[in-house]
């Protein structure tokens, strides 16, 4: 017999066992989850022990045999190796659930559920940020209706809720006049990490620096004269969870620093990269801490005052930096307090905790019938490194097609023709990659009608295109930590 024959079935057999066995091995997990998840939540399991292992040898000696290289199995794993087994003589007594049109109908099914269905001629759904400039015209919202928008998302950081309800009910009025339906999303606030100045700057509201100058995180900032630049990170408990070396983000990554000395008042960072012409330091700008352990709620007291409103008025909730399976369990828990049937749940995945732990919040996810995930790539290019982004925001996309998890793109689609009327090359580009999500979100802006038709455009040339790369599986650290954790 051709040996690599002979490997190609071995190694596929090998497959076969490890996936047979997880069902036993999560057997108490998965009795955890919502019946309806718990088909989808094996086959996300299958997935992660495919991604666990080095398979690119395999996918090449498939591909040269004229058999499925894998590379698109994330909906129907065990099932994708099974037929492959087939096709090399080998008999099947239990075939897998998740086939390929079950994993697509789960999928869909789910999002329509979450997101509605999308309008006519568009392959996906669309979410709209809204804010008060809407309120200026019934029309608009009417239009917005006609040209695609599926989802109004309300943003809980900006205004108040006698402005979110008067949005709402806008919503509510164009939709019975166009006869076109709009799903509610609340993005709670989370915390709110962000520059404030104490002494250099403060009442300008910025603070001119320069790269190797030494400025300072602190609370209150006792201890300091007025020329030197003294920053509050606005959230109590930050600053004594930093150490020497870890790196401080501010401005969406336009200036870094790292901590390079821990005092009694505050602690001491040194500038190393200013990527901004004007080298200033401005009052209410975002801080990441991607290096650090910070003991900050995911949810915060004032997310926690926001939800009578949110589960009485939302379709859908959003939950801001989330990290672990723990905040998730909470923010559930909370929202029972105020109705039996609680919104589904959109994971915002923006922090580096959260990719890492990312099996374990879907699995939780899971325990309830509905619920979805955002890529928010904003805060997450800043976490993880920009150059990572790309590698990243596929490797979520992977998991929740595996776990038949719905998936909202979201942060700066279309984003320069959204504010200047304008598109640019590269982002025509990301607006394909778009395409290929559940749903995606736009942001503010001034030409939002010119974006929901150009975007109509682009989704429905990119889907008519969307299986065209063949992928090749390199162990996938997500996968093999998940493992790690559970002990196997």
């Amino acid at each position: 017999m051709d040996p690599i024959r002979t490997a190609i079935k071995k190694q596929l057999l090998f497959l076969d066992s490890e996936m047979i066995q997880v069902k036993d091995q999560f057997q108490e997990l998965l009795q955890r989850l919502s019946p309806d998840n718990r088909d989808s939540a094996l086959n996300f399991l299958h997935y992660l022990v495919l991604r666990k292992t080095d398979i690119q040898e395999l996918q090449q000696q498939l591909h040269e045999y004229g058999l499925s290289s894998l590379a698109s199995c994330e909906s129907h794993t065990h099932r994708q190796i099974q037929v492959t087994m087939e096709r090399l003589g080998v008999k099947i007594l239990h075939p897998a659930v998740c086939t390929m049109d079950y994993g697509l109908q789960a999928m869909e099914q789910r999002s329509h559920r979450l997101f509605g269905l999308p309008r006519e001629t568009w392959p996906s759904s669309v979410m709209v940020t809204m804010d008060a400039s809407f309120l200026e015209g019934k029309h608009q919202m009417e239009a917005l209706l006609k040209n695609g928008m599926g989802v109004a998302r309300i943003n809980c950081a900006h205004e108040d809720e006698s402005v979110w309800l008067k949005m709402i009910e806008n919503i509510g009025e164009a939709s019975k006049k166009t006869g076109l339906s709009c799903k509610i999303h609340l993005d709670l606030a989370g915390p709110k990490i962000r520059t404030v100045l104490l002494k250099k700057g403060k009442s300008e509201g910025k603070a001119e620096i320069k790269k190797g100058e030494k400025i300072w995180l602190s609370e209150k900032g006792k201890g300091f004269s007025s020329n030197q630049v003294v920053i509050s990170p606005n959230e109590p408990g930050v600053i004594q969870a930093l150490k020497v070396g870890e790196r401080v983000f501010f401005d969406d990554g336009l200036i870094l620093a790292r901590v390079d000395k821990v005092t009694e008042k505050g602690v001491a960072l040194k500038v190393e990269r200013i990527s901004s012409k004007k080298p200033f330091l401005k009052a209410e700008k975002g801080i990441n801490f991607p290096d650090s352990d910070l003991a900050v709620p995911s949810l915060t007291a004032f997310d926690r005052s926001c939800l009578p409103f949110a589960c009485k008025f939302a379709d859908t909730v959003g939950f801001s930096f989330v990290r672990k399976p723990e905040d998730l369990v909470e923010l559930r828990e909370e929202m029972r307090k105020f109705t039996a049937k609680i919104p589904p749940v959109i994971l915002k995945i923006e922090t580096q905790e959260a990719v890492v732990r990312l099996p374990e919040l879907l699995l939780e996810g899971m325990k309830e019938k509905d619920f979805g995930v955002m890529i928010a790539r904003g805060d997450l290019a800043v976490e993880i490194g920009f150059e990572r982004l790309v590698e990243i925001q596929e490797e979520i996309s992977w998991l929740c097609e595996a776990a038949h998890v719905p998936v909202i793109w979201a942060t700066q689609v279309l984003e320069n023709l959204h504010k200047s009327g304008i598109a640019s090359r590269a982002e025509i580009t990301d607006a394909g990659r778009a395409a290929m999500a559940e749903c995606i979100m736009i942001n503010k802006g001034d030409h939002t009608l010119e974006v929901l038709k150009t975007l109509k455009d682009i989704a429905k040339r990119s889907r008519a295109l969307k299986v065209k790369n063949r992928l090749t599986f390199r162990p996938l650290r997500i996968a093999e930590r998940f493992f790690e954790r559970e002990g196997s």
